[in-house]
């Protein structure tokens, strides 16, 4: 019986043992999941819309700025040494040419102001205004430009875990094939069939492909962080990827993009030009407004009240009211030029962004055309990466036929295999080049329903 009811315990502490520290969530994702998953979590994408937020805000900010504002104010003074004047005693009925001592006021006083105040007219305020809408399109677009680079980088990330993981597992068999040659070799040279040269190339080459495959495991553990850390995930988090490369790359390959009206009003790089361009317009006409009269208004009601002791919240204090209604008119006249030195400066600097403008469209141009030139470069490699790996694979496969049969000699395997070894990187790189590149054409392009957006 003691022994059943320790058995229970156990079973019971190893159930509550693992609802305390449960399994670490797994992240399982294709390459469109990832990005979509990037674009709520990533680290900067959140900032940048964080960034879009606040220029909402401050546009409303500078609106209410001309908006009528009322501001109060309460003070209260207790004269601890009272001021005396003193003025002729005549005013009181007495004799000529003596003076008497007054105090005018009562120790104590308490006042309370409510005062509105309201922009009647002012230049600077209505090109403030003016300029809010470029600042939140420069807003809108920044974070339109902060999500293509998000995408970018997922992409690469998840086609560099590809690629490791797919390295790995043909280093892996790379390594299984050398370890039978280096058997079947080893044993015919102690047997006096082979000489000692042919077993130390084969160990030459397997050293090669262990270390290359030691590396590559850890490469592919620090490229699947750096992926994790592209979505906004813990960097330790398991992740595993849904797409296959070879399938991946396939569907990358698009001819038809190629073809596409490009509108160059699409593209983020030109949006973000001419936000530069419009704030400097702006800045010109804000350096313009500065010479014009600014007109407003105000009016206030407060009330006073006075007391020789801190009476102000008893119901037989007398309070005293008043109001004022005034407006004020601001000219500026004369500034000894500094006003249109500044105007001018602000009329040079928007003409240096108009060309700076121009030359950003040539740019974009210039950068569209090598991106399709990129493109196709990278499928035409594509295509002769993966010939290249079919007749590698038949020569090192022929070699190690010849090799067997004593027709081949050792150096002549391991020249097979490095060259297949060189033709399997170069195809895996191949692929992701394809991916890598088609994805620089699209942030170009930047369709309006791409996933881009």
């Amino acid at each position: 019986m003691r022994n059943v009811y320790l058995t229970l315990l156990a079973l019971l502490t190893t159930v509550l043992g693992i609802s305390q520290d449960p399994p670490e969530k797994t992240y399982s994702f294709t390459l469109e999941e990832a990005i979509a998953f990037a674009l709520e979590n990533n680290y900067s994408a959140i900032n940048a819309n964080r960034d879009l937020l606040d220029a909402r805000k401050q546009k409303w900010e500078t609106i209410a700025d001309g908006l009528p504002q009322i501001s109060g104010s309460v003070s209260y003074q207790n004269q601890l040494k009272q001021p005396v004047t003193v003025i002729p005693a005549e005013f009181f009925g007495g004799e000529p040419g003596t003076y008497a001592d007054v105090i005018f006021s009562q120790a104590q006083s308490a006042t309370a102001t409510a005062t509105l105040t309201q922009k009647i007219f002012d230049g600077s305020y209505i090109v403030g205004v003016q300029a809010t809408k470029t600042f939140l399109s420069y807003s809108a677009n920044n974070e339109e430009k902060t999500d293509q680079e998000v995408r970018k980088s997922v992409v690469e990330a998840y086609g560099n875990v590809l690629l490791a993981e797919e390295s790995v597992a043909i280093l892996e068999k790379n390594k299984a094939v050398l370890d039978k040659n280096l058997f079947e070799t080893n044993k015919l040279y102690e047997n006096g069939l082979g000489d000692e040269e042919s077993v130390e190339q084969l160990q030459i080459t397997l050293s090669s492909v262990e270390s290359q495959l030691k590396n590559t495991i850890r490469l592919e553990n620090i490229t699947r962080q750096m992926l994790n850390l592209v979505m906004g995930i813990a960097i330790d988090a398991p992740t595993k990827l849904e797409e296959d490369l070879d399938n991946l790359v396939t569907t990358q390959i698009d001819f038809t993009l190629m073809e596409t009206d490009f509108n160059l009003a699409n593209n983020v790089d030109y949006k973000l030009a001419m936000n530069l361009t419009e704030q400097r317009y702006y800045e010109w006409k804000l350096a313009r407004s500065k010479a014009l009269p600014t007109l407003s208004t105000f009016i206030n009601y407060g009330s006073s009240a006075y007391s020789n002791d801190f009476s102000f919240f008893k119901g037989d204090q007398e309070w005293f009211d008043s109001s004022i209604l005034g407006v004020s008119l601001d000219i500026p006249l004369f500034s000894s030029g500094k006003r249109s030195a500044s105007t001018a400066r602000a009329k040079i600097a928007m003409e240096k962004s108009k060309t700076q403008l121009s030359e950003a469209e040539e740019q974009i141009r210039l950068q569209l055309e090598k991106s399709k030139s990129d493109y196709i470069l990278s499928i035409e490699e594509y295509e002769t990466a993966k010939q290249n790996l079919g007749l590698a694979e038949r020569i090192e496969n022929k070699n190690q036929i010849k090799y067997k049969e004593g027709i081949a000699s050792s150096f002549d395997l391991r020249q097979a295999q490095t060259q297949l070894y060189d033709a399997q990187q170069g195809y895996l790189q191949s692929m992701v080049e394809v991916i890598n590149r088609k994805t620089e054409l699209e942030v170009i392009i930047n369709e309006p329903n791409s996933n881009l957006k």
